[in-house]
């Protein structure tokens, strides 16, 4: 079953000491890009956790986010008061030379200041790394769970559009054996109007096929077939990791639809034809949704 790279999932552990989430969203690309924001006291192990949700998610844009919060109930920061107070005299003095207003919320200003926030930050322990790694493998499952929904999702969307194009294939076969009567009476008809000209009717018969020949959709009808069932059959797969080819077989599919819609010579065919390149295209638009 397909899988789609559109994701979420979240997870928790906890230490005597930390309670720790994992949150990983995941959107479509053509790779892996994983993003971490990891804080201070876990920056050892964030090579690890790239290393883990990587080989589990395969593909996408992730951006994992680690929050961690002290239970114990002491603060792991403080407020840099000499580097407040060097700010704040230097606000002072610009605000005097620029003849301006001092800010209205001094606390708001000067908080946002670079190193105004000590972070008072230690090795993590054993037992804490193991935390952080259970939290991240409950979210990793809780996004690969997301990913199967959608993917569930995106197969009746597909299965949806590919029979809509094979019904819409059986709609040409009419049109196609009118086309070609049309083409000959029109033909005939155009060199019966040539007073005085004769013409070798076996010559005329053999340029009609050649002519014909060129305009038959047989083989691209046929292989549009094919591709509309290996289309089905990658969907069936139960391994993931089926999107780029998927979106191959929807280029060949592509193919065979512009030259039909260009052999067609006919207004109803072509309609068809344009209808099918919709399909097609809504196809095409949720492929790089898939894993």
């Amino acid at each position: 079953m397909i899988q789609s790279m559109t994701g979420f999932g979240k997870g928790v552990s906890t230490t005597p000491s930390l309670k720790i989430s994992v949150e990983i969203k995941s959107l479509n690309s053509k790779q892996l890009d994983i993003s971490t924001r990891t804080p201070g006291i876990f920056r050892e192990a964030d090579l690890q956790l790239r290393q883990t949700i990587g080989d589990a998610l395969h593909r996408g844009k992730v951006d994992v986010l680690v929050l961690v919060e002290d239970v114990t109930g002491s603060s792991p920061v403080s407020i840099n008061i000499e580097v407040v107070r060097a700010y704040k005299q230097q606000i002072m003095a610009m605000a005097s030379d620029l003849d301006i207003a001092w800010p209205s919320d001094w606390y708001a200003t000067l908080l946002r200041m670079p190193d105004a926030i000590k972070q008072q930050v230690s090795a993590p322990d054993e037992e804490q790394i193991n935390a952080l790694m259970q939290a991240a493998a409950t979210a990793i499952e809780a996004m690969v769970d997301f990913r199967t929904r959608e993917g569930a999702r995106l197969e009746t969307f597909f299965t949806e559009k590919l029979n809509a194009i094979s019904a819409l294939l059986a709609e040409v076969e009419p049109f196609e054996t009118e086309r070609v009567t049309r083409i000959r009476e029109r033909l005939e008809d155009n060199l019966s109007r040539l007073e005085g000209v004769d013409y070798d009717r076996g010559r005329l018969e053999q340029e009609l096929i050649f002519y014909i020949e060129k305009l038959d959709v047989t083989e691209e009808k046929t292989r549009l077939r094919s591709h509309l069932a290996y289309f089905a059959e990658t969907l069936a797969l139960t391994s993931p990791g089926q999107g780029k080819k998927l979106g191959f077989i929807a280029q060949e599919m592509g193919r065979e639809i512009n030259t039909l819609g260009s052999k067609s010579n006919n207004a109803d065919m072509q309609r068809i034809v344009v209808r099918m390149k919709d399909e097609l295209e809504q196809i095409k638009e949720q492929v790089l949704n898939v894993l």
